[in-house]
């Protein structure tokens, strides 16, 4: 996506507390996005790094932190999307972009560094970029970013590169097979990845291809929902003339649809993130009605805070 993992002893008691783990724990996080029927999933991309003033933090973190994952203990967040790449010797990190430039103090690949080189690096604050002000934050590993989430958080992994079984081997590791979700992208002749490992035996979404914006994106949820069993479907960019047909199919497969609603929304004519501040239920509430029911934005306190004004 673009916009705005066991960690070792000593690791861990250097590091601060860890908030609590959320009312039933992250098990009834994990029930719930498994039932189509259980409302509103909320999805902080790269963590919660935007502020949450409601619950005295009003201050940005850099993405895809330690501090961002505390964020979204802290107010709620059902889900932090994190992103994973490779170091030059093999290490999987969490960073989003394909060079460290930024979201560091540093430049160079990632693929190029070594994580001893990467380790070195401060990560800048909020979405980074030249002018954001480097923090005390470290990169971590994956092995790091799951244990901190274990038992806490569902992590929806966002595989950078083509690394997907080591990605499920470090998931399997630190015994977190049920609290991470993992996708890939899908065309119209894909299989049916949901049956295929290592997929098979992990939270699986497909994302399909919209080339030109003119795919049939119902037939390749069909396709993907065929003899295999997602736990959802991520949308991509698309004409909103397109979301009944789908939301049709993921209804009588009993699949969730998740989309973003990262600035401008990928659901043309529906609005993101900029607009849900001033009208949620204009956004992601028609989203809601409409089908879509796991929403990945950057304003995970205000979609927490909608949500919540639904059940009252």
């Amino acid at each position: 996506m673009t916009s705005r993992t066991v960690i070792a002893a000593l690791a861990l008691a250097a590091t601060p507390a860890a908030a609590a783990a959320p009312p039933g724990g992250v098990a009834a996080i994990a029930a719930r996005l498994m039932n189509p029927d259980g409302g509103i999933v909320v999805v902080a991309h790269r963590g919660c790094h935007n502020p949450a003033p409601r619950h005295g933090q009003p201050e940005p973190v850099p993405e895809n932190s330690h501090a961002a994952l505390e964020r979204c203990v802290t107010i709620g967040a059902d889900v932090m999307e994190t992103d994973v790449r490779r170091s030059a010797d093999g290490v999987l990190v969490m960073i989003h972009d394909a060079t460290v430039d930024r979201t560091t103090d540093g430049s160079g690949a990632v693929d190029r560094l070594t994580w001893a080189q990467l380790a070195a690096l401060r990560l800048r604050d909020d979405e980074g970029g030249p002018h954001a002000a480097p923090t005390d934050e470290r990169m971590l590993t994956l092995d790091q970013m799951l244990a901190l989430a274990k038992g806490r958080i569902i992590l929806n992994l966002d595989v950078k590169a083509n690394i997907y079984v080591e990605v499920a081997a470090a998931v399997r590791r630190a015994g977190m097979t049920r609290q991470i979700i993992i996708k890939s992208e899908v065309g119209p002749d894909t299989p049916a990845m949901a049956a295929l490992p290592p997929f098979d035996t992990l939270p699986y979404m497909p994302i399909p291809l919209n080339a030109q914006g003119k795919a049939d994106i119902a037939a390749i949820v069909t396709r993907q929902v065929t003899g295999a069993h997602p736990i959802g479907v991520e949308l991509p960019r698309m004409a909103a003339e397109q979301l009944p047909a789908v939301a049709a199919i993921a209804r009588a497969h009993r699949v969730r649809l998740w989309i973003n609603t990262l600035w401008e929304g990928f659901l043309a004519d529906y609005g993101g993130d900029i607009q849900a501040l001033r009208d949620p239920d204009r956004v992601w509430g028609r989203l809601y009605r409409d089908g879509v029911t796991i929403l990945q934005t950057d304003e995970p306190e205000a979609l927490l805070r909608y949500r919540d004004s639904l059940s009252r």
